[in-house]
């Protein structure tokens, strides 16, 4: 059976959200913007037609992005303990950029904690424990090399852009022991569905965040943060087949992303 005739009839979810200007995002990073060089109208060709089109100047860790292993440095060490001058000029990154991020093609397990709470969406500030993942993973087996995502119902917020930010209250994720219960399963990548893959406690903000210094300076795992997972996990289904491929950016330390869920049809 060709590999087209087996996917005949899946499910495809979309797990990216829509970018446009004033969508939810970190304040550390440069704002999406869009705008229309070319209206229709503005050069009309000799038989009629007419183009429109934009221009987009956005972050590349802004919308459903993928963390490079150059977005985050500790004591001035990359992953591996790579000296940052050693790779960093201002064209970018010569080696762990974005770019260097092989297509995850593969089985993804998702840990649905607001799940394991009985809530659609957990509490603004809750820190993800072992325990919580734990639990959300039940007998399901996490290997080596799958995809992980973890659910918080966060992405039901993205309408509500001061309370998905969280400045104010917090935003749900893992904790340090999480980050590193997580990483002791050696995913090939994890991700979520808040502006950082981390724990915001209230009032806090980004003052740190030890989450990604785990997964991509300590383990060299790859973060997918922003991604829209409210229809998955209502869908009830927690491992499924995941299409990642990040916009290929020369040096970047991440770019946005449009992951694709393909869910088995019940028979």
């Amino acid at each position: 059976m060709s590999l087209w005739q087996a996917l005949e009839g899946a499910r495809v979810l979309d797990l990216a959200q829509p970018m446009r200007r004033g969508m939810p995002q970190s304040p550390n990073h440069p704002p999406f913007r869009m705008t229309l060089e070319r209206r229709h109208g503005d050069l009309v060709r000799p038989d009629g037609g007419s183009a429109a089109n934009e221009i987009i100047v956005t972050g590349g860790h802004v919308g459903t992005h993928v963390d490079a292993l150059a977005h985050v440095s500790q004591d001035g060490l990359l992953h591996g303990g790579r000296p940052v001058g050693e790779v960093m000029s201002h064209e970018g990154f010569a080696s762990m950029g974005v770019d260097a991020f092989e297509p995850y093609v593969g089985r993804c397990v998702l840990l649905d904690v607001a799940a394991v709470h009985g809530v659609d969406t957990l509490p603004p500030g809750y820190e993800i424990t072992p325990d919580d993942l734990s639990r959300a993973a039940g007998d399901m087996e996490i290997r080596a090399g799958d995809a992980v995502l973890v659910g918080t119902g966060w992405s039901r917020l993205w309408s509500s852009a001061g309370e998905f930010v969280g400045l104010t209250d917090g935003v749900p994720g893992p904790g340090a022991e999480a980050a590193r219960w997580l990483a002791g399963h050696r995913p090939r990548v994890v991700g979520g569905e808040t502006i950082a893959f981390e724990h915001i406690a209230a009032g806090r903000g980004h003052a740190t965040l030890p989450v990604h210094r785990i997964m991509l300076v300590e383990s060299g795992i790859n973060i997918v943060e922003t991604m829209r997972l409210a229809e998955l996990l209502d869908s009830g289904v927690r491992e499924f087949l995941l299409v990642l491929n990040p916009l290929p950016i020369a040096g970047a330390t991440g770019a946005p992303v449009r992951p694709l869920a393909i869910l088995e049809q019940p028979r």
